[in-house]
């Protein structure tokens, strides 16, 4: 018997002999009126990763409000540590929670759990152990949720997509996988998956893996793909993105979109030099959403390989940086949007689309709204694809690294205005005392400044070291993306305000075939690899890099973003904003966090009144029927708290913040609120440094 097999049939005995010992085992498996129905929010219950097939992340429950939110108190609370073979500190998962019953991932072996709602009890556990499959995954860890699905008359599934790239499903009141689904409950996805000369990845080695829920609209699981991270990849032939629909009762898979174009194929031609052939990435791994009334859906996808260098990609490389709608059942492409054009600043498309209606000039409009790294907010009509306001086609400035490829122009929406800051100016460098500020011009002076489309630049000792910019990889609304109130039509946006490093260096001898990677001089070079760890073969190759790199020179500039320890530029460095849709306005921007530690308590600003700075990291929002609420994204000590953090909440017209609550550890997943037996509850995941993942369940005390 299977490891996965045993675990599950044990918490079931367990929960059989329970409901036996109460008169109600004759009722496992039975049809109820609870059960025929739909979830839904309005019914309290939170059926989607997103809450909805939509995106919005609302739920219109509102016995949590401005007048309570500080006296919540903590329901239970579940510690993910005994959940596969070591502790995780990078818990992002969000729950689900259906009649009662929550649903989530947990644990370094992502195990798909079940938990009872009001007292977080274990009900069930699945857990898959893939060996050097998942050890190779570049996307491994617990994930950030599952999915669901039930036909309404008693057919209840969780989704799970496993460390190794594998589709699963359970029977969603047992844990056990559905026999009739794939093979024993099971489709292998790395099946058909091919690499940057075409053929098939090998299944143990070959590099792809998910960390985003999969949804279920219209009876289709809709999955997509994620690689390592892209600044440092090994080669420019690496797995090529797709996107998939299957069957969610049979496992079949329904369609592949490629995101590559074929030799033939629709954008093929936007490639120069028939580099579609020979390159990869392309991937769609923020989340997917859906609309099954109109039977579309909408994919956010990626930048090719790699992230800053793109000279064996010449051209604008459809489909990547675009927001590409599908048909739900066929896969057929139906419009698409590039929102950058030959990318080399990691703006990939890392936020889910969310899908709105909205009235603008007195004519309702089926929207679908993207939040980007940019802090732009992309507003198109969902139907045919046509910007709801122009995206102006705007002149930016042309690099000189040898070997690349540069766009003449990239697209900037007219409205609604940037929700984030772009521009490294003087003005933006830190003023906070005239000493810090006199320092960051003389740092900034080390780098090539200029508009946030301006290239990167082959990193040298004499100058400039990189590019500086504001917010690019690391900044605006990342994986954690914003939230929507369909009722006032606002979009509530989580944005990072701070400096980045784009520089350029040729890789040591031996350790890629690209001439250029992300880095600096002066810095020792470093190999991202993805959100895990590397397996042996991945350590080797880079330890054999390192050993052939020309050593830094002494005294050689290091590039840093900082002066005195206090960031180079100014604050905010993480907001929340609200934006209109109707009529493409920002409504309200408000720092978010307190102020971190390193600053407030720093000697260069002793005796400095200084402002609510808010902080740098990717949290995002949940929206209920009155309060927008998101956790901080780092943990800080101040007068009013211990050592941790705080979940706040903020009116939705003002921005105003009107309470919070303590958290151990920051906000590591989006919180997500349900009711049962009357009670609203809130759940976030928190976690990170030396805190492991925990899910915290909130309540008020004196409710029902």
């Amino acid at each position: 018997m299977s490891t996965s097999r045993l675990r599950t049939e044990l918490f079931s005995f367990v929960a059989l002999v329970a409901l036996a010992g109460t008169g109600l085992g004759g009722q496992v498996g039975a049809q109820s009126s609870t059960q025929s129905a739909q979830p839904s929010v309005a019914k309290g219950d939170w059926p989607t990763y997103f809450a909805d097939d939509a995106g919005t992340r609302y739920s219109p429950l509102a016995q949590i409000d401005a007048s309570n939110f500080s006296k919540l108190t903590v329901a239970w609370r579940l510690k993910t540590n005994n959940f596969g073979p070591r502790p995780e500190y990078k818990l992002e998962g969000s729950p689900l929670e259906i009649n009662g019953t929550v649903y989530t991932t947990a644990g370094t072996r992502r195990d798909a759990i079940a938990l009872d709602a009001k007292t977080g009890e274990l009900k069930w556990a699945y857990g898959l152990d893939e060996g050097d499959r998942a050890l190779n995954s570049p996307r491994n860890l617990s994930g950030r949720g599952l999915g669901y699905w039930t036909d309404g008359k008693g057919d209840e599934r969780i989704i799970l997509v496993t460390i190794g790239y594998q589709l699963v499903e359970l029977n969603a009141k047992t844990g056990q996988p559905i026999p009739t689904f794939g093979k024993n409950g099971i489709v292998d996805m790395k099946v058909g998956v091919v690499h940057g000369l075409g053929k098939q990845i090998d299944m143990k080695t070959g590099e792809i893996g998910l960390h985003a829920a999969p949804i279920v609209a219209d009876n289709v699981i809709l999955i997509g793909s994620a690689f390592k991270d892209g600044g440092t990849p090994v080669s420019h032939e690496n797995t090529k993105g797709i996107a998939r629909g299957f069957d969610v009762r049979t496992g079949k898979m329904l369609w592949q979109f490629n995101t590559i174009p074929s030799k033939g194929e629709f954008g093929y031609d936007t490639w120069l030099n028939n580099s579609a052939d020979v390159n990869g990435n392309t991937g769609v791994w923020a989340g997917i959403t859906a609309d099954p009334e109109l039977g579309l859906v909408y994919l956010p996808v990626e930048q090719p390989t790699n992230d800053n260098y793109g000279g064996s990609r010449p051209g604008n490389t459809l489909f990547g940086n675009s927001l590409v709608c599908v048909d739900i059942h066929t896969g057929k492409r139906k419009w698409y949007y590039q929102l950058v054009h030959h990318d080399m600043w990691d703006y990939d498309i890392s936020a889910p689309p969310i899908l709105t209606d909205i009235v603008v000039d007195g004519k309702p409009i089926k929207a679908v709204a993207q939040p980007t790294k940019e802090s732009f907010l992309f507003v198109f009509d969902r139907v045919t694809g046509k910007p709801v306001w122009p995206i102006d086609e705007k002149p930016v400035p042309k690099g000189d690294t040898p070997g690349e490829w540069y766009s003449p122009t990239q697209p900037v929406p007219s409205k609604p205005p940037a929700y984030g800051r772009h521009d490294a100016t003087d003005d933006e460098l830190t003023d906070l005392t005239p000493e810090l500020h006199k320092k960051a011009v003389e740092l900034a002076a080390h780098y090539k400044r200029g508009p946030m489309f301006t290239p990167p630049v082959v990193s040298t000792y004499d100058g400039p070291a990189a590019t500086l910019l504001m917010s690019t990889a690391a900044g605006g609304t990342n994986w954690t993306g914003a939230a929507y109130d369909p009722e006032l039509h606002i979009v509530f946006a989580p944005a990072v305000e701070n400096a980045n490093l784009v520089g350029l260096v040729a890789p040591p001898d031996g350790y890629s075939d690209m001439t250029y990677l992300n880095g600096t001089v002066g810095t020792p070079f470093r190999i991202t690899t993805g959100a895990g760890t590397m397996s042996a073969e991945q350590q080797a190759r880079v330890d054999a890099a390192l050993k052939k790199a020309p050593p830094i020179p002494p005294n050689a500039f290091r590039a840093v973003t900082a002066v005195d320890g206090i960031p180079m530029l100014k604050p905010p460095y993480g907001v929340l904003s609200a934006i209109g849709l109707d009529k493409g306005e920002l409504l309200w921007k408000t720092p978010h966090g307190d102020t971190p530690d390193a600053i407030r308590n720093s000697p260069a600003l002793k005796g400095v009144n200084i402002p609510k700075t808010g902080q740098s990291g990717n949290v995002g929002p949940l929206v209920t029927k009155t309060l927008v609420i998101m956790g901080d994204p780092q943990v800080t000590t101040t007068p009013d708290h211990p050592r941790g953090a705080m979940l706040r909440a903020y009116d939705k017209l003002t921005g105003k913040q009107v309470g919070a609550v303590y958290l151990p550890a920051q906000q590591s997943g989006n919180p997500v609120t349900y009711s049962v037996d009357g009670k609203q509850y809130i759940i976030v995941a928190v976690g990170g440094g030396d805190y492991t993942g925990e899910y915290i369940a909130f309540s008020l005390p004196n409710s029902k």
